[in-house]
């Protein structure tokens, strides 16, 4: 009798944590399904690890559920090899897994999610910024009260997002992302001359107050601006989704 009453405490206990666990919700993270940036030199485009596992561990730890959506579905392509958070996140938090079985965009039902995160790598900038799709889902969930993050080149993705207003979602706010001061001096896109767009003009173009270095106390701060959380570079990703996270529950 005792076993049983033990088992049954036991089972009401798991219960209660996974009810817990599921009532956090869930967070919708955009990737690239974009290889290379159709150069006859074939640069990479793809997706940085470093800025799409680290955000994925501090949801998944902090008790949402994570679901990928790419613009084709299925796998996608990485750069960076797998390091400190991201080796974990890979072995012990399902992320390969997920990740490799990204949704498509028709099964995405925006109703179903608090937040939507984009990281960088460039691909982003090729397939994403420009899915109307994807870009529909963004809006959705930030006029649903949801919170809009990205890192690196993955606020670039940000630009062409269009509210039911007609104005653009990053219009008069502070973002920020990948800079031209930065992007010029790198060859991974031959100092930017790859790019459909480059990031900084583009946000700059469809009304975003974008931050520079010289805007902020340090490069690698996070800036908020009303439900919207941007970074420049990917030591930040990871704060970038515990902001997003606060964000979250403070709503």
């Amino acid at each position: 009798m005792k076993r049983t009453f033990l088992a049954i405490v036991i089972m009401l206990l798991f219960i209660a944590c996974k009810d817990n666990e599921s009532e956090k919700g869930r967070i919708l993270m955009i990737v690239s399904n974009t290889e290379d940036m159709g150069d006859p030199e074939k640069h990479f485009a793809g997706n940085n690890l470093w800025e799409v596992a680290p955000p994925y561990h501090i949801f998944v730890s902090h008790g949402y559920e994570v679901d990928f959506v790419s613009p084709t579905g299925g796998n996608v392509p990485f750069s960076m090899d797998p390091m400190g958070i991201s080796s974990y996140t890979i072995k012990y938090e399902n992320f390969k897994d997920k990740v490799e079985s990204s949704l498509t965009p028709d099964e995405v039902n925006f109703k179903n999610y608090k937040a939507v995160f984009i990281g960088g790598g460039y691909g982003p900038l090729f397939d994403v910024a420009n899915n109307e799709n994807l870009l529909s889902i963004i809006a959705q969930i930030y006029e649903n009260g949801g919170v809009v993050g990205g890192c690196g080149h993955g606020p670039g993705a940000l630009a062409n997002v269009k509210l039911n207003s007609g104005e653009y979602m990053v219009k008069d706010k502070m973002v920020t992302g990948f800079p031209n001061s930065t992007e010029v001096t790198k060859s991974w896109a031959k100092e930017g001359t790859l790019l459909p767009v480059m990031l900084e003009d583009h946000l700059r173009k469809n009304g975003a107050l974008f931050q520079t270095k010289n805007d902020l106390n340090d490069k690698h701060d996070v800036v908020l601006d009303s439900r919207i959380v941007t970074t420049m570079f990917l030591p930040s990703s990871a704060i970038v989704a515990k902001e997003m996270i606060l964000e979250i529950e403070k709503n």
